[in-house]
């Protein structure tokens, strides 16, 4: 048997005799479905038929041939095995040894990986040492694997995150998936937009119990990760703020409500949900931080070499305060406080982070007005009492930022009752902070009671959450993070996918942040109303942009977001166009929908 060599020819007629066994037609006729199966999976090269293998020895050929023959027939090894190729060494090995050729091919529990995969690895050997060999293992490994990366994925669009409605495939949340068909391993990262996710938990065992439950699949190992840190529109932003994810503002326009002490627990808690977070007190005339919190370094210091402040630290919490500047409060005039707001928020390093709290001074004026201009806020919490005063003052502030185009994502309506003796008072009336909801469309609500441990710990230098993670109060700002961070997550997503252009129609697609409405715009519709001073002479109106001056056939070169109210478009003569949200609706839209252009 040892001068026995396999080679692959046009398969010889029987030997005499050979048609009689009994066994021969039902193993043909196994060997022909193998064969058939294995050619549903596009082949990557020309391969032998199936039959064409046998046997050469220098003496006694017919009976050879008969032996090698029937030994190839009844091989469970593989289709193609000869006496020269040494045991198949992969993990389905053990569950089909000592099985026949039919009952493997009628094997519903087998996938037609197995079988392609023994039937590829068998006709390496047949073709081993040649450089055609090398190139068919090379194809069917890649074959085999991308069909089951492809496994991987189907599994895993299943889960669907709560937030954004679809599954966390098409949301880009997997990453560096790594596939190893023969063994079994299957690893990748789920790369979440922030690690204070309140679902990551439940992403990560849905993720192992989904890709477990591929039949092939032995060993799972999922990657927790968070998005780098950094705002959608960074090029457009102070050095020191390009790699702040979100800007929270927590406002209520009255003093004395309990504004500070909102956005100091805030802020804790989503540095205990696993954020990154500072702290910037706008307050120049009256801040609280330094009261609040109880830092080792109470000064702020200079970077001599950047002239950019570095912030002090509390408990993992970065913050900003001009109570730590050594100057206590200020007595001067607003334009100078505007500045003053404007280079300590701007030029401190405030390194990567995933939530910046900003605790907006009482008011809307210029302090106000300026934050909101010079910061890209992502979104605003309202602070009130249960008193009608409170609520025409709130009123104003979320006029204010509804103008600005800040989105107010909660309310909370902070002394809002005590309970004593088994009862619950109200001591200050009931029903502002429900009225704000109600009148302003707001979707979520969160009721502080009146504790005083709640006081305590703002003059202690404590955070509340901190001192009792595990109390009531604890709990309410629990959930208030994690409504703060799913909102903030759908701004983002609304925010980077308000407006894109599609190539394959040629169009502008619309989807205005908290609308329903989607629409199409034509590109030169959208460059002819450009209503900059490029465009339209400012002093008397007159149209300076002529409607021959653009091309029908003129195309975006890039689109990016400009806050929450526009877009800037670059245009490929070099014109960067500022769009705002209300000009865009306002514009002709494209009725007829463009057939897509065949890539």
């Amino acid at each position: 048997m040892a001068a026995q060599s396999a080679s692959v020819t046009t398969a010889p007629p029987p030997p005499t005799g050979f048609a009689q066994n009994a066994s021969v037609t039902p193993a043909l006729s196994a060997m022909a479905a193998a064969n058939k199966l294995v050619n549903k999976i596009p082949p990557q090269s020309t391969l032998p038929p199936i039959l064409s293998l046998h046997t050469h020895t220098h003496t006694h050929t017919h009976t050879h041939i008969r032996r090698a023959d029937m030994r190839i027939l009844h091989a469970p090894a593989s289709v193609y095995a000869t006496s020269k190729c040494s045991k198949p060494q992969f993990r389905d090995a053990n569950f089909l040894e000592g099985r026949n050729l039919q009952s493997v091919i009628h094997d519903p529990r087998l996938s037609r990986r197995i079988v392609a995969r023994r039937v590829c690895l068998t006709r390496r050997r047949v073709n081993s040492g040649s450089v055609k060999a090398a190139s068919l293992e090379a194809d069917a490994s890649s074959m085999l694997t991308r069909e089951a990366e492809s496994d991987v994925l189907k599994a895993l669009s299943q889960i669907i995150d709560p937030d954004f409605g679809t599954d966390i495939v098409s949301c880009g949340f997997v990453k560096d998936l790594l596939v190893d068909d023969a063994s079994g391993e299957v690893s990748f990262r789920l790369e979440l937009t922030t690690p204070a996710c309140p679902v990551k938990d439940m992403f990560e065992q849905k993720a192992n119990e989904v890709v477990a439950a591929l039949p092939w699949v032995k060993n799972v190992n999922v990657t927790m990760s968070a998005q780098p840190a950094k705002q959608i529109f960074a090029a457009q932003l102070p050095a020191g703020l390009q790699t702040i994810s979100n800007i929270i503002a927590v406002s209520s326009c009255k003093g004395g409500v309990g504004k500070s002490t909102v956005a100091v627990n805030l802020a804790y808690t989503l540095a205990g949900m696993g954020a990154r977070v500072g702290i910037f007190d706008a307050d120049v005339y009256g801040p609280s931080l330094p009261t609040m919190v109880s830092p080792e370094n109470r000064l702020l210091e200079m970077n001599p070499e950047k002239k950019t402040i570095i912030p002090t630290e509390y408990m993992g919490v970065k913050m900003v305060s001009f109570g730590f500047a050594g100057q206590g409060r200020a007595i001067m005039r607003g334009p100078m406080v505007s500045g003053v707001i404007n280079q300590l928020l701007t030029t401190t390093e405030w390194g990567e982070l995933d939530y910046l709290v900003i605790d907006m001074p009482p008011g809307t004026g210029d302090i106000q007005l300026t934050l909101c201009q010079v910061v890209p806020l992502t979104a605003a919490v309202i602070v009130t009492t249960p008193q009608k005063l409170a609520f025409i003052d709130v009123a104003k502030g979320v006029r204010m930022f509804s103008k600005l185009k800040v989105p107010c994502v909660a309310v909370v309506e902070n002394m809002c009752h005590f309970d004593a003796d088994g009862k619950r008072f109200y001591p200050f009336g009931r029903g502002s902070g429900s009225q704000v909801v109600e009148q302003f469309g707001i979707p979520h609500l969160f009721d502080l009671p009146i504790r005083p441990t709640l006081s305590a710990s703002g003059d202690s230098g404590m955070p509340e959450v901190v001192a009792d993670p595990q109390g009531d109060v604890a709990e309410i700002f629990q959930n208030l993070g994690v409504c703060v961070v799913q909102q903030c997550a759908k701004i983002r997503q609304q925010v980077s996918t308000a407006v894109m252009y599609d190539k394959s129609i040629k169009a502008i697609k619309v989807k205005v942040p908290n609308s329903n409405e989607e629409f199409l715009l034509h590109p030169a519709t959208v460059r002819r109303n450009d209503r900059s001073a490029q465009s339209v002479d400012e002093w008397t109106g007159e149209q300076k942009l002529q409607y021959g001056d653009i091309p029908e056939d003129i195309e975006p070169e890039e689109i990016r977001p400009m806050g929450n109210y526009a877009v800037s478009i670059t245009w490929p003569d070099g014109f960067s166009q500022i769009a705002p949200y209300d000009q865009l609706q306002s514009m002709e839209r494209l009725v007829d929908v463009p057939q897509p252009i065949p890539a």
